[in-house]
C-alpha cells in the first residue's frame, strides 16, 4: 500500500494480481493478469483486460510468463519515468 500512495512503479505478472487485491488498492485500476484470479480482480474493483500489458498509472501488469518479452519494456520504461 506505502509503495502505491507514494506512486511508485508496481508490477506484477500471472497470479501476482493477488497482493494488490490483498493491499486493497485495485480499486478503480485497469489491469490484466493469469485468467484464473480474473473473477478476483473484478470483485476487488478493478477492470480486467486481456492483454499481454496493460500499464495503468504506476501499474505495470501482465498475464503470464510468455508475455515477459513486452511486460519487461514497458517495466523498465516506467522505472526510467521516475528516475
Amino acid at each position: 500500500r506505502e509503495m502505491n500512495d507514494q506512486g511508485k512503479t508496481i508490477g506484477f505478472i500471472c497470479h501476482a494480481g493477488w497482493v494488490p487485491i490483498s493491499a486493497g488498492v485495485l480499486k478503480g485500476r485497469r489491469i490484466t493478469c493469469v485468467s484464473a484470479i480474473k473473477d478476483d480482480v473484478v470483485n476487488a474493483g478493478a477492470e480486467y483486460v486481456n492483454e499481454p500489458v496493460v500499464v495503468d498509472g504506476n501499474f505495470v501488469t501482465s498475464r503470464t510468463p510468455e508475455d515477459l518479452p513486452v511486460w519487461l519494456p514497458a517495466l523498465i520504461e516506467r522505472i526510467a519515468q521516475q528516475s
